[in-house]
């Protein structure tokens, strides 16, 4: 890796970001001076009010390009970088037609809406694409060395393959080789992948890393995780971490169930015509009941009955047993693969939110049985039930429905240490970008240690 151009790199990242938004900020300049304010609004705008109004597109665009990701050039793959400043340019012009509806006091035909965002499209593509291969250029693959540990790294592998565009794995050697060996091959990498292993042999590649100024990638343990979280004290001299390790203190209960009726109030309300859509679907494919029940975990192992729009034949179970759900599952109806793929059969969760099983946020509701099964596994697992079961978290925002059970405890873990209102509202705006992504919403397709629902 070229180090001269390494430390120029967060520069490089702010001149893509930059003409970006200067791009998406002219073209809505000149629709809105051109258009709305010269011949549709019935009081025009002067010169400072048609700049704050583009100031203001410019702060919406930048929260949604910040939230879903839009400016991680060099860091997502193409599609998914496109997808995310996509379905910004989507919420962020859907609001400025309202907002012109609101301004002119009615609703004025969305043409050039429309037509603005086909050329933001067009400008990102465009844009994205010639950046992201000027910045491969001067940033090649790392050549990076992974030492593996002792449970299942191929998984990690696997991942770190599939972006062939940042990462080229140069070696893999097993811990188990001793520290001397793993020094000279550190030598010869850009980098280094830590594998999950003992903590001791973990801590000397980490060290010899920092000494050595080799950037390492290490996967955390669950200890990690709880202490990362913890607060920083110093008794007299001695720093110390104190993790508290206690629920929701009473007043983040209270709001998070506050916040839980407001906004399954409003998903009610928003997905009234995609309930009547996909039960007419369902009714219509084979006669058989819209909703299917099952229980599941929540706070404290209590067990409830979920909800959810009905995707497989009836009695799926007593065909097959409680099996994984695979991707090209026959047991799988028609409208149920669409439902499925845009997870729109969680919806009918919205009526366990109101009556207090779930939560709008929190960790994936699992079955009873597939929960001592993963727990046999991982003795940890239970460490989830400390919150209420959620619709959309931390898991299924950054995860996928094959992530391991072990990963998606991780991410639970996180959002659960670092729980706060605004992170609910950050994991509630990026849900809508995973509902089409289809990395996002793949089957398993093999995965022992992988126990989902059926």
């Amino acid at each position: 890796m070229n180090n001269s151009r390494e430390k120029f790199k967060r520069l490089i990242k702010l001149l893509f970001s930059t003409v970006l938004m200067a791009g998406l900020g002219g073209i809505y300049a000149f629709v809105w001076i051109g258009y709305y304010n010269r011949y549709v609004l019935q009081i025009p705008f002067f010169r400072r009010g048609n700049w704050v109004i583009v100031l203001l597109y410019m702060v919406l665009l930048t929260f949604f390009m910040y939230t879903y990701g839009g400016f991680k050039i060099g860091y997502l793959k193409n599609t998914n970088l496109i997808y995310s400043q996509g379905i910004s340019i989507l919420f962020s012009n859907i609001f400025v037609y309202f907002q012109v509806a609101v301004i002119d006091k009615r609703f004025v035909t969305p043409i050039y809406i429309i037509l603005m965002t086909l050329a933001d499209f067009l400008f990102i593509f465009v844009w994205t694409l010639l950046f992201q291969l000027a910045y491969r250029y001067l940033f090649p693959p790392r050549k990076m060395l992974l030492v593996e540990g002792d449970r299942r790294d191929y998984h990690l592998r696997d991942k770190i393959s599939s972006r062939e565009d940042k990462y080229e794995i140069y070696r893999v050697v097993s811990y188990h080789k001793g520290i001397d060996v793993i020094e000279h091959m550190i030598d010869q990498c850009d980098g280094v992948i830590i594998g999950d292993m003992p903590s001791h042999e973990r801590n000397q590649i980490i060290k010899y890393c920092f000494n050595v100024g080799k950037r390492s990638y290490s996967v955390p343990k669950i200890s990690d995780i709880l202490l990362r979280s913890s607060d920083e004290m110093n008794l007299f001299d001695t720093p110390l971490l104190l993790s508290r390790n206690q629920e929701l203190s009473i007043e983040q209960q209270w709001m998070k169930r506050s916040e839980d009726i407001i906004v399954s109030l409003i998903m009610l309300i928003l997905f009234a015509p995609i309930f009547l859509i996909a039960s007419i679907g369902i009714k219509c494919t084979d006669g058989g009941s819209v909703f299917y029940k099952q229980e599941r975990l929540t706070k404290g192992g209590r067990v409830f009955m979920i909800y959810k729009f009905r995707t497989m034949v009836t009695d799926a179970e007593k065909i097959s047993g409680p099996i994984l759900a695979s991707e090209n599952d026959p047991r799988i109806l028609p409208v149920g693969r669409f439902l499925r793929a845009t997870r729109m059969d969680e919806i009918p969760q919205i009526i366990n939110i109101l009556k207090g099983d779930m939560s709008v946020v929190g960790p994936r509701p699992e079955r009873p049985l597939l929960a001592r099964e993963i727990s046999k596994n991982i003795p940890e697992f239970d460490y989830r039930l400390k919150v209420k079961a959620g619709l959309t978290g931390f898991a299924q925002v950054y995860g996928k429905y094959n992530t391991t059970s072990y990963d998606k405890l991780k991410l639970d873990l996180s959002y659960i240490r670092n729980y706060s209102i605004f992170l609910d509202l950050k994991l509630i705006i990026m849900t809508p970008k995973i509902m089409f992504l289809k990395e996002s919403s793949e089957g398993v397709e093999s995965d022992k240690d992988a126990i989902d629902e059926s």
